[in-house]
């Protein structure tokens, strides 16, 4: 229970939260370029 409190209560626990949330929204991003990307090139391909 202190790792929680320590985690949403502190400085550097904070910085990790937006840590994480920065990771998970560049991976979401790459995920979705990747797949638009692929996409295109699937269609490109097909002409």
């Amino acid at each position: 229970m202190k790792a929680i409190q320590d985690l949403f209560s502190t400085d550097y626990g904070l910085m990790s939260i937006a840590g994480i949330v920065m990771m998970v929204v560049g991976m979401v991003w790459a995920y979705a370029a990747l797949k638009s990307k692929m996409a295109e090139s699937e269609k490109n391909s097909r002409k």
